[in-house]
């Protein structure tokens, strides 16, 4: 790989372009958040795959005349081509592999959630977070976003250990559905987090399910109800400031304390681990990474976190995913992969990831 890569992310409601050189070093990246849904409630799946297709050229422009290129010197494309919203990954996917195709160049398939594990191996991020060098293997990665709630080994490119996730909803998905019980708007992970600014913490002793137990696992269901409880007495009536703050702050304490038991027993389960990271858009609560890198230090490990830009969906992550997998598949003395065949999918767990040289779901065979 001489030029730079060209990465696409549209797997849910950001639009998102970013231009790498083959060092990983950004050299233009250009974020669009959807903004329209926000009136519904929720992400309405071919409303943003509309969007994604009405945006993504003349953002790919922007991103290109921002770095002062041009579509002949990009020597490689990649998309997140699962796991997401079907809609928006087609028209992402599609539209890198028909640049690759007019152009004779490799297209890269990324497993979104892949790229969301592999950030942390930015080398200007690890800089920031006083690594020496890039990030090595294996580390703990939490991975708690709108869809997704696990904790993972990452043990190598395409090497994956699941060590639990959520049996019920995620953390994202009950941030928001709590923010909602609050009145507050979508999505409504930050605007919870700024009310409970306002709350203690300590107001109401909400259930923190799985807490104490065995395992890697989260459950956020019962969480949900019981904030739900303390709604209902208010009926349809506006809730008081100060008990919606009240609320909201306990909430988010809950969760953090959470986070950081289940952190606590994944450690157990990888000794060897060489940082305790977390990823994805509830990477972003400062009430979280706080608990989290107190686990870090009982731990005598690096905590690392993106910085907020990054830990939303961003194209960023997408291009740095597809350059590990091409240096990856040249340290085994492959060429790049032959992903002009994989199809969008929108479940596309960590596990049908495989390493380089192996064939992966839905990849060309030759």
């Amino acid at each position: 790989m001489t030029g730079p890569l060209l990465a696409i992310e549209s797997s849910c409601d950001d639009t998102a372009c970013a231009l790498l050189a083959p060092d990983g070093a950004v050299l233009a990246e250009s974020v669009l958040t959807q903004t329209g849904h926000a009136a519904l409630g929720g992400v309405v799946p071919e409303i943003a795959a509309r969007a994604h297709l009405a945006a993504l050229p003349g953002l790919i422009e922007a991103t290109l005349a921002q770095a002062g290129v041009t579509l002949e010197n990009v020597s490689t494309f990649a998309a997140s081509t699962g796991p997401g919203l079907i809609g928006g990954l087609i028209v992402g996917s599609t539209l890198a592999k028909g640049l690759a195709l007019a152009r004779g160049k490799p297209f890269i398939a990324v497993n979104h959630i892949e790229a969301h594990a592999l950030t942390p191996r930015l080398p200007r991020l690890a800089a920031d977070n006083a690594l020496s060098g890039s990030l090595a293997f294996p580390y703990l990665v939490l991975l708690v976003s709108g869809g997704h709630c696990q904790c993972v080994a990452v043990e190598g490119i395409g090497r994956y250990r699941r060590l639990g996730g959520t049996i019920d909803d995620a953390a994202g998905e009950a941030f928001d559905k709590v923010a909602k019980l609050l009145g507050l708007g979508w999505p409504g992970g930050p605007a919870l987090e700024r009310l409970a600014m306002e709350g203690d913490p300590r107001a109401y002793a909400l259930p923190r399910p799985l807490m104490g137990r065995p395992g890697c696992d989260f459950s956020f269901s019962g969480l949900k109800t019981a904030v739900a409880r303390l709604v209902a007495p208010y009926g349809n009536a506006a809730l008081p400031r100060r008990a919606a703050a009240d609320i909201a702050a306990s909430f988010q304490l809950c969760v953090a304390d959470l986070m950081a038991d289940r952190a606590r027993n994944a450690l157990a389960l990888l000794p060897d681990a060489t940082a305790l990271v977390v990823a994805g858009g509830v990477a972003a609560n400062a009430t979280l990474r706080a608990r989290l890198e107190a686990v870090a230090a009982e731990h005598a490990l690096p905590f690392v976190a993106p910085p907020l830009r990054l830990c939303t969906d961003n194209a960023v992550m997408v291009g740095w995913a597809a350059l590990e997998t091409l240096r990856a598949r040249a340290e085994a003395g492959l060429g790049p992969p032959d992903d002009i065949a994989v199809a969008p999918r929108p479940r596309w767990p960590l596990d049908d990831v495989r390493p380089p040289g192996e064939a992966r779901t839905g990849e060309a065979q030759r």
